[in-house]
């Protein structure tokens, strides 16, 4: 008897397969290093046509193939086709962004009133875990799983003064899929002595298919958020959390990106070159994953939701890809060609207390869980 699996309301109906099959998980080798470490790959793939391929470089969510609603299936992450193009052209396409996923004013910060200065990589900023983090690391497989849910966990261990940052860290990150269209990845992070810790994946989406002719601009947006974080030139939050209400930021009841990507009279767009802000979830930081944003293709339907139990997620519309970065199929990348939808702790929380908290000490790991959520329409 064959299954349908609802999701959203949509059905993957023509891609359904018997209850008797499960989702795969496949090893294989991507690539070797330039020092001649091994660079593994493992391809999950689910009944329903959805498929992802996890690299041992930075845990990155390599490929993410999806299907359409006539069954067409794309990968619809912007990235690269081999491992010597990640390595000698570095951008974030869908790693797993640490140890401080975001910025850090000056790469500065206080705990338990010591004073700690991190690598700088973004002007004076720490931008995504400074110079060397945890995206340009060689992770470990540690486990493989087939079976109605497929899975692939991948360890790093972040050493003592790694980028600055205190006590020895270590990190693993889950990536499970199912057969009804979801991706879950989990972070998990235990520490020596007492750090700071954020960690989150920097996938770029284009859900009509990465280097598409049309790029993301008329991808419809939806986020549960009703205020977000202005900031300054350095792209550091000034402190304010701002009402999105008639400003080109609001996406609370669904809007087409392009509409106000472009809208010169609002002096944040204008610093993020588009929108490259944190915003700040209605529901907070909750112990279950909630929707934090919705992106709809209204050409090929496809959809997919972000949830996560952090309480923000950061939105960038690929405002710094300027046509120099050639992707995945020789595409090159321009504004507008993709969107990081990344779930998270708000940008310089360690420096702004009224952003909460980022500590993590022995015996209160970490742990965070997001999940790609994808169907059509």
């Amino acid at each position: 008897m064959s299954r349908v699996y609802i999701l959203a309301g949509v059905a993957f109906g023509a891609l359904a397969a018997s209850a008797a099959q499960a989702a795969t998980a496949e090893r294989s080798i991507f690539g070797t290093m330039k020092d001649g470490t091994a660079v593994e790959a493992v391809t999950l793939t689910g009944t329903n046509g959805v498929k992802a391929r996890i690299i041992t470089l930075g845990a990155n969510l390599q490929s993410f193939e999806v299907p359409d609603r006539v069954g067409k299936t794309v990968d619809v992450t912007l990235g690269q086709d081999d491992l010597a193009s990640y390595v000698d052209h570095p951008n974030y396409w869908g790693q797993t962004i640490g140890r401080y996923a975001n910025r850090i004013a000056g790469g500065k910060f206080t705990l338990d009133g010591k004073a700690y200065q991190l690598t700088q990589n973004d002007k004076t900023n720490s931008l995504h875990g400074g110079t060397e983090g945890f995206d340009k690391r060689v992770w470990r497989v540690t486990e493989v799983k087939g079976g109605p849910v497929a899975s692939v966990t991948m360890a790093l261990t972040s050493p003592a003064g790694d980028q600055g940052y205190p006590g020895k860290l270590d990190v693993t990150v889950t990536y499970r899929l199912d057969d009804k269209g979801s991706l879950t990845i989990d972070f998990d992070a235990k520490s020596d002595a007492p750090t700071i810790v954020n960690i989150t994946n920097h996938a770029i989406f284009n859900m009509a298919g990465e280097g598409s002719r049309e790029g993301i601009l008329n991808h419809r947006l939806t986020i549960p958020a009703a205020r977000y974080t202005p900031v300054n030139d350095l792209l550091i939050p000034t402190g304010e959390l701002k009402p999105v209400a008639g400003t080109p930021f609001d996406f609370t009841n669904g809007q087409v990106i392009g509409d106000g990507l472009r809208d010169g009279r609002d002096p944040q767009i204008v610093a993020g070159r588009g929108v490259d802000h944190n915003y700040v979830l209605d529901a907070g930081k909750t112990a279950e994953p909630k929707l934090a944003a919705r992106l709809e293709d209204p050409v090929s339907g496809r959809v997919l939701e972000v949830l996560t139990d952090q309480p923000g997620v950061q939105v960038y519309t690929g405002n710094f890809l300027d046509g120099t970065l050639i992707g995945k199929k020789g595409h090159v990348y321009r504004m507008g060609d993709g969107i990081a939808l990344e779930p998270q702790l708000f940008p310089d929380t360690p420096n702004q207390p009224a952003f909460g908290s980022a500590r993590v000490a022995p015996g209160k790991p970490y742990h965070h869980r997001m999940i790609l959520r994808v169907s059509a329409r």
